[in-house]
């Protein structure tokens, strides 16, 4: 992660990167209503409308295993009865976080990883503010991606934690 340090100057604002300087981002302001539930069905409608988007490549979006079902059943995963990840943004980041982590295509996990987490917070209506304006914009989301596909999965955790802290209510 050194070489892309500088980023979080640009994509924190000032509160969040004192806060995962000092490791005290934590999950707050977060929306519990889930008004949409992502499917490894709808999911793939997803990715083949934007397969034909970049040009219908066989490649793109082509799943090598099983793990793109996982990742999507993974956001929805309980323990106890008790969901790991009981907000949407939480929700939204893991589907990031892992869809462009686990590589489960033959090409296109970055913008497919990117496509589906605005999929899934505009689907929760989430995605923008109540003014109109997004709640992350796309050279924000562009370069958390990169972080993400960057970092060690040592990091899942702060990772998912700086993408919550972007999108959540307080922005």
């Amino acid at each position: 992660m050194p070489c892309l340090m500088w980023w979080w100057t640009i994509l924190m604002p000032f509160d969040t990167l004192d806060d995962y300087d000092y490791q005290r981002l934590n999950i707050i302001k977060t929306t519990k209503e889930e008004s949409f539930h992502a499917t490894y069905e709808n999911a793939m409608h997803e990715i083949n409308m934007l397969r034909d988007k970049f040009g219908g490549s066989a490649l793109f979006g082509n799943e090598k295993d099983n793990s793109f079902k996982s990742s999507i059943g993974q956001i929805y995963q309980t323990f106890g009865g008790i969901e790991l990840y009981p907000s949407v943004e939480e929700k939204a980041a893991m589907l990031l976080y892992l869809v462009t982590k686990n590589h489960s295509f033959s090409d296109g996990n970055k913008r497919i990883a990117a496509t589906l987490f605005l999929w899934f917070m505009n689907n929760n209506h989430i995605l923008y503010r109540e003014d109109g304006s997004k709640r992350i914009a796309d050279n924000t989301l562009v370069a958390l991606t990169l972080m993400i596909a960057e970092n060690r999965t040592e990091e899942k955790d702060v990772m998912v934690k700086v993408v919550v802290n972007l999108i959540n209510k307080s922005n």
